[in-house]
């Protein structure tokens, strides 16, 4: 072999010793996401709206503390890339479950009370967690885009915008799993006992819309909505998407407001301003929801996507918990879960407000 056969070769072979480097870290994110995701079938589970991803943060966290440390060095990068690039691609194959035809479905007063409840919940998050509790930034915002827009998946995809920390994301994905639970339960119980005692004149469409629109998680969505019936939970599902289908925006204006705050803040302190920068994963999703409205794709195609993001999404909180030490997660303390109780009560109180006083408008 000459020496011009033995450069071209050399470039091949670190791309393949550094893509085996990873297979230990995927082999075991992808173990612990299989385990999530058979263990979220079972009725007692998927009934209380657990779902795969929240198992496979839990599975995650008790291995990362545990057994991972040992095995880290040889994991790392397989992790690495993991919570990096398939987190970002499992966020743009989000997109393929929804349609823009589904906006139409809930009505204009839909899409207003999905807007100003994520819009006030989530700047109500940033003055009570800054302000009030003297929380960090960081923390304040991934719990406060959990709350809402979409739970976990809200919570990783906005992650790499704010630049949180494994702890951080940890405990914004905790708050969604306690508060998002409390609520499968709660809403439904109000539901029932508003039919008893007859306070509120509201229908199950009206019910669908105010689960949708305030509650943490897709999953934690179906469980109400199934508890009280279908047509309400298929309501709570189209609300919930068209609240979802707003997570693209809100990383757009948010990379844009935390990129001006910090040039500021750069030009204070005689810094370089930074470019702003645009979480293309975002756009990507907003892209496959435009190409799945169109209806070219096969059902089928679709819904191999959706496995797949699913999956992708899975294997992401696995990595998560995996790299995440309880100790940490136990030194942000109480006010992250303070925080989340009060972002509950104003979903629940002033959702409410808005499901009964938006649609009189239309």
């Amino acid at each position: 072999m000459n020496t011009t056969t033995l450069k071209n070769s050399a470039p091949s072979q670190g791309w393949m010793h550094k893509t085996g480097g990873m297979v230990p870290g995927l082999l075991l994110a992808g173990a612990i996401a299989a385990v999530a995701t058979w263990a979220a079938q079972f009725p007692a589970i998927k009934n209380n709206g657990l779902s795969a991803l929240t198992l496979a943060i839990i599975i995650g966290l008790l291995i990362g503390n545990t057994v991972y440390p040992a095995i880290a060095s040889q994991c790392a990068s397989g992790i690495a890339f993991t919570k990096a690039r398939l987190l970002r691609t499992g966020i743009v194959l989000y997109g393929l479950r929804l349609t823009f035809q589904d906006i139409g479905q809930v009505g204009m007063a839909g899409v207003v009370i999905d807007a100003l409840v994520l819009s006030s919940t989530f700047l109500l998050a940033q003055w009570i967690g800054q302000k009030l509790l003297g929380m960090d930034k960081r923390t304040t915002m991934l719990v406060g885009a959990g709350a809402s827009i979409c739970g976990a998946a809200a919570v990783l995809a906005t992650e790499p915008v704010v630049k949180g920390r494994a702890e951080d994301v940890a405990v914004a994905v905790a708050t969604v799993v306690v508060f998002g639970t409390i609520g499968t339960f709660l809403y439904p119980a109000l539901f029932h006992w508003n039919a008893e005692y007859g306070w509120i004149d509201t229908s199950m469409q009206q019910y669908g819309v105010f689960v949708g629109s305030t509650v943490h998680e897709v999953a934690q969505v179906v469980a109400a909505g199934e508890a009280i019936g279908s047509q309400a939970a298929d309501t709570a599902v189209i609300a919930k998407m068209v609240r979802v289908m707003m997570l693209a925006p809100f990383l757009l204006v948010l990379s844009m407001w935390l990129t001006r705050s910090e040039r500021a803040l750069g030009v204070n302190n005689g810094q370089p301003a930074s470019r702003i920068t645009i979480p293309w994963f975002a756009v990507g999703f907003v892209a496959m929801a435009g190409v799945n409205s169109l209806g070219v794709l096969p059902k089928e195609v679709v819904n191999v996507g959706i496995q797949l993001d699913n999956a992708l999404l899975a294997l992401a909180m696995a990595a998560l918990g995996l790299t995440t030490h309880i100790r940490a997660v136990r030194a942000a303390g109480t006010k992250p879960l303070i925080l989340a109780l009060a972002l509950f009560a104003w979903l629940l109180v002033a959702g409410l407000v808005l499901n009964l006083w938006i649609p009189t408008l239309f």
